[in-house]
C-alpha cells in the first residue's frame, strides 16, 4: 500500500498521474487529501485517516509518498505511524515559504515545536528524499543540508517542483519500500 499526499495544489492533474505511476510499485495507491489551509486540522485529519486505512492493510511495508507540502506531511505522519516515507521536493518550512497562501502559517511552526524532540534523528534512514536541482519554488540545497544527516538524497537534474515524472525513480522507491 502506498499513501500519496498531494502538494499545495491539490487539484493539479499531475497528482492523478503520479498516483498512476506509483501503481507500478504497488497497485494499492491511496490518496490522502487535506485542506492545505488549516495545518492543525490537517494534521488531526491525516492521522485519523492513516489509522483508519491501516486497520484494513495487510501490506507488511506500507509507504507514504508526498510532494512539496505533501512531503512535509509524509515525513511527520509517516514517523508518527512508523511508516517509511518518500519526500519529493519537501516544503520543510511552510510557515516561511507559504506566507500569504495559507490562513495560519504560524500553526506549522507550532506543529514543529510540539513534534517529538529530534524526530528526524529517531526517524533516521526511514525516509528517502528526491530533490530537484531545478526546483523553482524551494531552496533544495538548504533542504539537503537540513535532511542529509538523516535520510539518503537523490538529486534530479531537470524536473521542476511538481515533479511530473516519477518513472526514473520507481525502482529506487520500490527498493526502499521493500528494504
Amino acid at each position: 500500500m502506498i499513501f500519496y499526499l498531494h502538494g499545495f495544489d491539490a487539484t493539479s492533474p499531475g497528482n492523478h498521474e503520479k498516483m498512476r505511476q506509483l501503481q507500478f510499485i504497488d497497485p494499492d495507491v491511496r490518496l490522502l487529501s487535506y485542506s492545505t489551509l488549516h495545518p492543525k486540522h490537517d494534521m488531526q485529519q491525516l492521522l485519523k485517516e492513516v489509522a483508519k486505512q491501516m486497520q484494513f492493510c495487510d501490506d507488511p511495508a506500507p509507504l507514504m509518498v508526498g510532494v512539496g507540502l505533501g512531503a512535509y506531511w509524509a515525513e511527520r505522519i509517516g514517523f508518527l505511524n512508523g511508516l517509511k516515507s518518500v519526500l519529493i521536493n519537501p516544503n520543510l518550512h511552510p510557515e516561511d515559504t507559504m506566507q500569504g497562501k495559507i490562513d495560519r502559517p504560524e500553526e506549522y511552526a507550532d506543529i514543529a515545536n510540539k513534534c517529538v524532540a529530534e524526530f528526524r534523528k529517531k526517524n533516521s534512514q526511514r525516509a528517502m528524499c528526491i530533490l530537484s536541482l531545478q526546483d523553482e519554488v524551494l531552496d533544495n540545497q538548504a533542504n539537503a543540508r537540513e535532511l542529509s544527516a538523516y535520510y539518503p538524497i537523490e538529486w534530479e537534474p531537470k524536473q521542476p517542483h511538481k515533479f511530473p515524472q516519477l518513472a526514473t525513480y520507481l525502482p529506487k522507491i520500490k527498493a526502499f519500500k521493500l528494504a
